[in-house]
């Protein structure tokens, strides 16, 4: 009998320890589930790990401060490889068996163009971390995004480029998704503004060498280049650039906007010009700015986590994840239908890549004014005028 009442005892005191405190109410309740599906492995491995590690410190972060609503969060994360395929079914699994209330991601633009339409037909609100104009123009009720958009991009870097008097353009391009949509802007914008193309080259997203379409860039003699992709292609052109001799100013897309670019590139990628996120140059933004507070919290938060830099494609992340946070709490509701209404509300939202205003006619929330156009100079980025 003995034995029996201290096993008993023995039982009670392990049944105690699983048994959440009445005193956690977060704890007990339900969790509401997230789905994300980042390119954490791949060829754009360098844009999905960040996005990973930034929501699962977020996730953390959160749920130590008693979750969202009195519950927790709960976020569910699939490597889609930077796979197309591998995105698909990752997508499928959130929306038909782990039954999200929202998802973050895809990492790239080509995935989340495939996959996009599945959110319109299941009805769960996407916040997509690639950059394409297409993810969100024409605007689809169910899926928002958090990057700048290919257009303001376009807008800044050929604003700079008018005040340095240059008006013959070279464009080289990747023949990815995000190349594309790239593309399709230069094509319209560089004529509206007053700039004569001159070349029109592209390269595949696994290509390791740019010699032909730089050398038959140089032959028509342009002022620039403006190349648009994501690495590794980018830094193959800045390197096959410095080989050739050409010493026009190169501009890169705000999809190089990470530090392994210029790890890429080495001392090719000194001089070239970018639009960039204000995570890139926090340091550099004045102690006044809106965003100072939230992009030196993040930065201090991750590199003490992960001991690692931050990258504004972890900021996209970091937008998407809390983006999501703050609609559920305005519509005090973690039901789907809730989430997209209140996404379409937010208004003056701050995050690391801008200052959000979301509308019905606009699911970026975003401005020209969100990027700060930046040189790399000895290895870093400096913001210029």
């Amino acid at each position: 009998m003995k034995r029996l009442l201290a096993l008993g005892g023995c039982l009670a005191a392990l049944l105690a320890l699983t048994i959440l405190p009445p005193c956690s109410p977060a704890m007990a309740a339900d969790p509401i589930k997230i789905g994300a599906v980042f390119s954490v492995t791949g060829p754009a491995s360098f844009l999905g790990e960040p996005e990973k590690h930034t929501v699962e410190m977020l996730v953390k972060q959160i749920n130590a401060a008693d979750g969202v609503l009195g519950r927790p969060l709960e976020i569910i994360v699939y490597d889609d490889e930077t796979d197309v395929n591998k995105c698909v079914l990752a997508v499928d699994k959130l929306l038909k068996k782990d039954k999200v209330t929202a998802v973050v991601g895809p990492t790239t633009s080509g995935n989340t163009l495939a996959v996009k339409a599945k959110f319109d037909a299941a009805k769960i609100p996407l916040v997509s971390c690639a950059a394409a104009e297409k993810i969100t123009t024409p605007v689809s009720p169910w899926v928002f995004k958090t990057p700048q958009t290919d257009r303001h991009a376009v807008e800044r870097i050929l604003q700079h480029a008018k005040a340095q008097g240059i008006k013959k353009i070279a464009i080289l391009t990747v023949s990815d998704g995000f190349g594309q949509a790239g593309r399709e802007v230069l094509l319209q914008l560089l004529p509206e503004k007053g700039f004569e193309l001159v070349a029109d080259e592209a390269f595949g997203p696994k290509d390791t060498d740019m010699t032909a379409q730089l050398t038959a860039i140089k032959d028509k003699a342009p002022d620039a280049i403006i190349c648009w992709g994501t690495n590794p292609g980018p830094a193959v052109v800045a390197r096959n650039r410095q080989q050739l001799g050409i010493a026009i100013p190169l501009y890169m897309s705000h999809g190089v906007a990470s530090k392994k670019f210029i790890e890429l590139s080495g001392d090719a990628a000194e001089g070239i010009y970018l639009p960039a996120g204000r995570l890139a140059v926090a340091a550099q933004i004045a102690d006044t700015h809106p965003q100072k507070q939230v992009l030196t919290t993040y930065i201090a938060d991750y590199e003490a986590q992960y001991k690692m830099p931050v990258s504004s494609f972890g900021g996209y992340a970091y937008d998407g994840l809390m983006l999501i946070v703050e609609a559920i709490k305005m519509g005090n509701s973690a039901e789907p239908q809730a989430i997209r209404d209140n996404l379409e509300k937010i208004s003056g939202f701050v995050g690391t890549g801008g200052i959000f205003t979301m509308t019905a006619e606009d699911h970026n929330g975003l401005t020209a004014d969100a990027f700060e156009m930046v040189r790399i100079e000895q290895g870093d980025w400096k913001i210029v005028q």
